[in-house]
């Protein structure tokens, strides 16, 4: 006699209540919506960025989800002002056990790489590139010295497969998945992973204000056109939301992913593997 299949409810706990992050670019879309899936942890945070004041209104909805929240001003094209990030973000926890790098900018949109000027192609460089190994020489030797460290660069789909329009922009993620890969090979073993989230295409303000706007003019469509035609390229016929990459910052900040380091982790409904 056949026995009967019984159902076990299988739960994940991430373990990331009390542990420090250091988060950059949180003020909104994917840096706020990472910010509150760690808050919603019970993770400590420290929040990076140059707008203060609109960082502030995430740290005070991360706080209202049981969080301890520091908001810290810092250009992170300015070395010194990351490492003065880090000073801060030791002093008040104690420690730093994650870092999570989200802030970065688009570039030109829809310029070939003869059209972009080397003022633009050095701008998003510095921006994406700069910024990301500047976090990481600051928070390092902390994570070095209490030998346990989760590093999660977010990078993008267009350093994986290169885009016409977008040169400058996949230039510098190509460049960040080179920074990242190198890290990971020095210091895993003092037990720090460090690894790469690459979105494609995010829903938001960005990608429908400047992307689709920018194809619906070329094309003649409307902007929700534009974004079905994203949709279509992608094996699950739909476009990233801000809590996808969330939840893969979670993921690979968390001893889950233990024995996981070096790799890029695109998040892009199937689009970076076709």
């Amino acid at each position: 006699m056949q026995a009967k299949a019984t159902t076990k409810k299988t739960t994940m706990d991430l373990q990331l209540k009390g542990r420090v992050a250091v988060i950059t670019g949180p003020a909104k879309g994917m840096g706020a919506a990472v910010t509150k899936a760690f808050a919603s942890e019970g993770a400590r945070l420290a929040l990076a960025g140059r707008d203060v004041s609109a960082i502030e209104p995430v740290a005070a909805e991360a706080r209202t989800l049981g969080a301890e929240a520091i908001v810290v001003s810092c250009d992170l094209t300015d070395a010194k002002q990351c490492e003065r990030v880090a000073t801060v973000a030791k002093d008040a926890f104690g420690r730093i056990d994650i870092l999570i790098n989200v802030a970065g900018g688009s570039g030109p949109i829809g310029k070939t790489g003869i059209e972009t000027t080397p003022e633009e192609f050095d701008d998003i460089v510095t921006l994406n590139m700069h910024g990301c190994f500047h976090t990481m020489r600051a928070t390092l030797p902390t994570m070095i010295a209490q030998r346990y460290g989760k590093i999660v660069n977010v990078g993008g789909t267009f350093g994986m497969r290169g885009r016409a329009g977008r040169m400058a922009y996949s230039a510098s993620k190509w460049g960040l998945r080179g920074i990242t890969k190198s890290f990971a090979l020095e210091v895993g073993a003092y037990n720090i992973n460090v690894n790469c989230v690459a979105p494609g295409m995010v829903d938001g303000e960005r990608f429908r204000d400047k992307v689709c706007t920018d194809m619906a003019k070329r094309l003649g469509i409307t902007v929700e056109q534009a974004v079905e035609r994203h949709a279509s390229d992608y094996a699950l016929k739909r476009v990233t939301r801000d809590v996808d990459v969330a939840n893969a910052c979670l993921f690979l900040a968390s001893d889950v992913s233990r024995q996981i380091t070096g790799i890029d982790l695109p998040v892009d409904g199937g689009w970076a593997m076709l």
